[in-house]
């Protein structure tokens, strides 16, 4: 029996089995006997007969391809797929969270009770522009750095010291309103995050989807207060104010889903990424409070 290349063969689903059963029904030598005669067999008288017989043994030939086996790229490669590991990467991130959150609550807290910083941070306002430098070179790195922020105890140190520094701004920022005001911005960035963050994971929605959009429009922000800075109007702050708790509210929801993973569409953090992880959703849940007491304060 022949074998040449041709049309695929599964081997592995039994495809080949009904081969060999016609190769054998088909096979001269499993129905007669072996002859050893050694005289030539006489030529057909017919030479249709002759066209026949090639037919009949060409129709013995079968054609069969062995090729190496491709399969798809197997998903469970990747590290989250453990839904163990995407839990625990999760608990690390809220853990951090929450310890940020206290650190910023406690440092602010300071500057709005004590009354002899107060005064000191209004009277002094070099304070508040000599940490803005400071912040954002600890921010810069902390953001563009991949393998420092994964290295630990530095991601741990780089994330206590930014922390520090945003609280401290927080605070200097705070003293320009009352203790009250700061308060229940206070409490209510703490009901909008929680329902948010109840909302980012039920929800059918993918809002990581919108990363793109959510990025134009926060630069449409940006330019939008550095125009403010020269142009004191009520109505524009307000808008202002208002946009900017939409944006970072949307923003909060995508960054959740991010590190939630499972079923959306965009969700390439690693299990290292749980310093960058809690450092978005800090900075969101921080500039939603900011936009949050601005819109207490203009509503005074």
């Amino acid at each position: 029996m022949d074998l040449e290349i041709g049309q695929p063969i599964d081997f592995g689903s039994g495809d080949h089995q009904h081969l060999v059963r016609k190769a054998a029904d088909h096979n001269p030598q499993s129905k007669t006997p072996q002859s050893y005669k050694t005289s030539p067999s006489p030529e057909p008288k017919n030479p249709h007969e002759n066209l026949h017989t090639k037919a009949s043994e060409r129709a013995n030939v079968y054609v069969i391809q062995i090729s190496e086996d491709t399969t798809p790229e197997d998903s469970s490669s990747h590290p989250f797929s453990n839904s163990a590991v995407r839990r625990d990467f999760i608990v690390k991130v809220f853990l951090i969270l929450s310890a940020q959150l206290m650190v910023t609550g406690t440092i602010t807290s300071t500057f709005i009770f004590w009354k002899t910083l107060r005064t000191w941070v209004r009277a002094n306002a070099w304070f508040t522009y000599a940490i803005l430098p400071a912040f954002f070179v600890v921010l810069i790195i902390l953001a563009c750095c991949g393998k420092l922020r994964r290295q630990v105890p530095a991601n741990y140190i780089l994330l206590g010291l930014f922390t520090v520094l945003q609280g401290m701004l927080l605070g200097a920022i705070s003293v320009y309103y009352e203790a009250n005001e700061v308060l229940w911005a206070t409490a209510a960035t703490a009901l909008v995050t929680l329902l948010l963050t109840l909302f980012a994971l039920q929800t059918k929605w993918d809002f990581t989807l919108l990363n793109g959009a959510l990025f134009v429009l926060l630069c449409v922000l940006v330019i939008y207060g550095i125009l403010l800075l020269f142009i004191q109007t009520y109505w524009l702050h307000l808008i202002y104010a208002g946009l900017g708790t939409v944006l970072f509210s949307l923003y909060l929801v995508m960054d959740i889903q991010l590190m939630v993973g499972g079923r959306h569409h965009h969700s390439d953090l690693n299990p290292e990424e749980y310093i960058f992880a809690a450092l978005n959703i800090y900075l969101d849940i921080i500039n939603l409070f900011l936009f949050i007491l601005q819109l207490i304060g203009l509503g005074r």
